[in-house]
């Protein structure tokens, strides 16, 4: 299954998959209540307003003070204490880091560009190599085998931790720092080694192709891949769906979305639902809801792919168009990341993100813990079978 890319990567596994839904929550509480200010809607201010659960925060926050008048890291003691706090999904970033961060909600990223996946024989393989990015000028290729990692052996270690090595640390995930990869080509193929130099990447959240033997054709399948949901992407899938031929499928994948802003995932679910509800989610135990703007395309015929790399903003997407029977879903149960988190900024300038809530499916599922299971299970050949199922159903616009 694929696991996440780099642009979003994770430290750990807990830590990166908030890092996908950081502020994202803030965002959707406005957009479903009005309760954002007028001209201040997505602006830094409203984000450090966004308030934790009291008691957490306030902990977190006086332990960062403390910390700082004693000259020692207010991050470091900020981490501590989310540590121990029993938040599964709880992080604290450094400045650096949220700067980072909303760097990679428009779209850009520091890393060397590539994606990680679990190979067949249970290896960790690129999964992609993003055009022009320092992985692919090493010659670096699709299902090239990652052996190590600056020295470290990674064949049976999660994607995720895979990840986090080159993305790199505190220290080392910068533009102009570098990391040495051993890959192999083939089972049987020499390890190289190669060491790439970390840039600054443009990411591509949205592309789009034909599908089929005859691409030409007028009712070939779309294939819409999104690989995150940072800053236009709703739009983007919106704008992709509407110039689709009228006769044609679409394939929506999202196999390895980590996420990104839950309000992108709305617009894109507004793509294929003409309004209604998308998502409900608490805050403090306050129910609130998402809804679908009106007006989609709710006739052509959908198939959404998705794995165990499919996470929070895109298993919200996932679980509105099953549940409400717009798509079927074909492939293997998404990771299960449906917690809300909301930010505080802290002494010294760092931000600790705390787990204030949960949202549901239209149905009203968990999601946490959980994920989504398909209702077409496949473990190979995902994109094929989902051809295969858009060729069968019925209806078109």
């Amino acid at each position: 299954m694929s696991g996440p890319t780099d642009g979003f990567g994770p430290r750990g596994l807990c830590r990166g998959a908030a890092l996908t839904l950081v502020f994202a929550s803030v965002l959707a509480t406005g957009a479903a209540t009005g309760s954002l200010p007028h001209g201040h809607g997505t602006n830094a201010a409203i984000k450090a307003r966004a308030v934790a659960s009291t008691a957490d925060r306030d902990e977190v926050a006086h332990a960062a003070a403390e910390a700082l008048a004693d000259g020692k890291s207010a991050t470091e003691a900020a981490e501590e204490v989310v540590s121990r706090s029993g938040d599964r999904w709880g992080a604290v970033y450094d400045e650096r880091e949220y700067a980072e961060f909303e760097q990679a909600l428009d779209g850009s990223y520091t890393g060397v560009g590539l994606a990680a996946k679990r190979s067949a024989d249970g290896l960790v393989a690129v999964a992609r190599v993003q055009p022009g990015g320092p992985a692919d000028r090493a010659g670096i290729e699709r299902d090239d085998l990652l052996r190590t990692i600056d020295g470290h052996r990674v064949d049976k270690r999660p994607v995720a931790e895979v990840v986090a090595l080159l993305r790199g640390d505190r220290t080392s995930a910068a533009a102009g720092t570098t990391v040495v990869l051993g890959v192999q080509r083939g089972a049987t193929g020499p390890t190289r080694t190669l060491t790439l130099t970390r840039a600054r990447l443009i990411t591509e959240a949205v592309t789009v192709q034909k599908l089929g033997p005859n691409r030409s054709d007028s009712s070939a399948a779309v294939l819409i891949k999104v690989d995150s949901f940072t800053k236009g992407a709703g739009a983007k899938v919106r704008d992709a769906v509407r110039s689709a031929p009228a006769g044609a499928g679409v394939l929506l994948d999202l196999r390895g979305n980590s996420g990104g802003l839950v309000t992108e995932a709305v617009v894109a679910a507004s793509a294929f639902l003409d309004g209604g509800l998308v998502a409900t989610y608490d805050v403090h135990g306050e129910q609130r809801a998402l809804y679908a703007a009106p007006g989609g395309d709710t006739v052509r015929r959908l198939v959404v792919l998705i794995d165990g790399g499919t996470m929070s903003a895109a298993e919200l997407l996932t679980g509105a168009l099953q549940d409400r029977g717009r798509a079927v879903t074909v492939g293997s149960r998404t990771f299960g990341k449906g917690s809300v988190q909301m930010p505080s900024k802290l002494a010294g300038g760092s931000v600790a993100e705390l787990t204030v809530g949960h949202y549901r499916t239209p149905a009203g599922h968990s999601v946490d813990g959980h994920g989504i299971t398909p209702d077409l299970a496949v473990s190979s050949r995902a994109l094929q079978r989902g051809e295969t199922v858009l060729s069968g159903l019925g209806g078109g616009s």
